[in-house]
């Protein structure tokens, strides 16, 4: 198991953190943001496959500011598959 953890740019949460266990999400959790609706993502993604979390979330937006939690998150899972890999 892996944890990571990310500084999220241009959005209310301030830390993104997750568990990375064979290519499955555990643990999502954000510090910050709006937090109902990030703690469902999390419920959601529990177990999943971590690149269709990335499919699903990349490039989902938030009031025009171009990036959301959701896809922030999905930036982090990026970055910790290609450096896991």
């Amino acid at each position: 198991m892996a944890t990571f953890t990310y500084t999220p740019h241009g959005v209310c949460a301030r830390q993104i953190s997750f568990d990375l266990v064979d290519g499955k999400l555990y643990g999502v959790s954000f510090l910050g943001g709006c937090n109902g609706n990030l703690k469902a993502i999390g419920t959601l993604l529990e177990g999943h496959s971590a690149k269709e979390a990335v499919r699903l979330l990349k490039g989902n937006d938030c009031n025009n500011r171009g990036t959301s939690c959701a896809d922030q998150l999905a930036q982090a899972v990026e970055k910790a598959l290609s450096e896991n890999a």
